[in-house]
């Protein structure tokens, strides 16, 4: 039988009038008894997937055909396939109250009895085990304020500089040629010199000496992030264990 529905994948799926509803995509079993539970079927070019139930299914023969129990207007209106190609419990579910379907005998008739239904999965293709990952980023927020501001102080500045002052000082020169000098009076005389000396005066004025201004630099720095996430974890029931994958994971 598996076989058999192995070479369905391409062929057409008629509703109980005859329509041609679509073209076997792909086939889902039961992950228990392996039993057909579902057919995604192709049915136009720009729509998707839409999942037909195999329950009460017929395989014709010459050409190969799939004959199903439910109306291709039922198929048209039915939640599509998601894109990763997996049925999730949710899906199902959907999909089981949209044909009315009994979950509990949604497989296709193997030799003349239906199969109960256990599980289900997409050939051979398990389930996803999915896990929470950190994904971070960043953004500029303000942490402060800088600024400058001036003002005034006064301090003590002394500064040395070189002056000149006159000083009067008595020379005397003994008179040899007692004949060029004439005759000498003896009486009071005065004789007077003016004295000069240089007076430093201070002026004050205001020159530019120097610019200062805020410049902004970007440090790069190291920040760590710690998080909780979560993993699925998968275990298996019933089934024997391979050796190279445990089934707890």
């Amino acid at each position: 039988m598996t076989g058999m529905l192995e070479e369905l994948i391409g062929s057409a799926v008629y509703d109980p009038e005859g329509d041609k509803i679509g073209k076997v995509k792909r086939i889902y079993v039961d992950n228990t008894s392996g039993a057909p539970t579902w057919v995604s079927v192709t049915t136009g070019m720009f729509s998707g997937d839409s999942l037909v139930p195999l329950a009460g299914a017929q395989l014709r023969h010459d050409p190969e055909a799939l004959q199903v129990r439910v109306e291709k207007e039922e198929v048209k209106t039915a939640p599509h396939l998601e894109h990763d190609g997996l049925i999730s419990p949710e899906a199902e579910r959907e999909l089981f109250d949209h044909y009315h379907i009994d979950p509990n005998r949604a497989g296709m008739e193997l030799g003349g009895k239906q199969q109960m239904r256990g599980g289900r999965r997409p050939d051979d293709r398990g389930m996803v085990r999915s896990e929470e990952r950190l994904a971070v980023n960043k953004q500029n927020e303000e942490v402060g304020h800088a600024r400058l501001h001036k003002y005034v102080v006064t301090e003590e500045q002394s500064v040395t500089v070189p002056t000149t002052h006159e000083e009067v000082r008595i020379e005397r020169e003994p008179i040899t040629d007692r004949g060029q000098m004439g005759r000498a009076d003896i009486g009071e005389q005065d004789a007077e010199v003016t004295l000069h000396e240089e007076r430093v005066t201070v002026q004050k004025e205001a020159v530019p000496v120097e610019r200062v201004r805020l410049a902004v630099d970007e440090v790069e720095d190291e920040q760590t992030i710690s998080d909780t996430v979560r993993k699925e974890r998968i275990e298996t029931e019933g089934v024997e264990n391979d050796r190279r994958n445990p089934g707890r994971r």
